[in-house]
């Protein structure tokens, strides 16, 4: 693993990535119990589908295992590294995705009011995550990173290679579509006809 003179010293990783480097699975273990959360929830709600988010998250733990000895400290954190290859393997895998799965409810017999109320939510969610995935590319993936995996600006803004300006401007064009998109389920919410 190369070293420089402007390592960051803010990188929480990196101990961890030298000891990979050196080929210490149980590094990659801690490494994984710290994001894999994260970057699974990230493939997911970039894929929409739970199996490829597995997938994806698997690819990304290869590929720290593979290249942790050419990272290069001092440009970015390796979180921001981590979610920029999640990034382009969710944007592979939707590229070769021919058809999109909808995940579907097992019917449940005789729903209780409390499952009623669960069944609810979980519609609620799906309208979100469909309007979510509707959201022109690049406006999803700020959203999800800023709202979903809860990046700051700047750290999201490097995740998505591009400035802070140009983040923000994402976001609020996301925001603004995610409202139109959802107008009936805000309206239905608030009682509104």
């Amino acid at each position: 693993m190369q070293t420089t003179r402007h390592e960051r010293a803010d990188d929480p990783d990196l101990p961890l990535v030298r000891l990979i480097a050196s080929g210490d699975g149980d590094a990659l273990a801690a490494l994984m119990d710290r994001h894999l959360h994260r970057v699974t929830a990230l493939a997911g709600r970039l894929t929409g589908n739970a199996a490829d988010a597995e997938d994806v998250a698997q690819e990304v733990f290869l590929r720290v295992w593979r290249h942790s000895a050419g990272w290069k400290s001092g440009q970015a954190k390796y979180a921001t590294w981590l979610y920029r290859v999640t990034l382009n393997l969710c944007h592979d895998r939707l590229r070769r995705r021919r058809e999109t799965d909808m995940e579907t409810m097992d019917e449940l017999p005789g729903a209780s009011p409390g499952q009623e109320a669960q069944l609810q939510r979980a519609d609620v969610a799906r309208r979100v995550a469909e309007a979510l995935a509707a959201l022109p590319e690049r406006q999803r993936e700020a959203v999800v990173l800023s709202y979903y995996q809860d990046l700051g600006n700047i750290e999201a803004a490097e995740v998505l290679e591009i400035s802070v300006e140009a983040l923000e401007s994402l976001l609020s064009r996301g925001r603004r579509k995610l409202r139109e998109l959802l107008r009936d389920e805000l309206d239905e919410l608030r009682g509104e006809p």
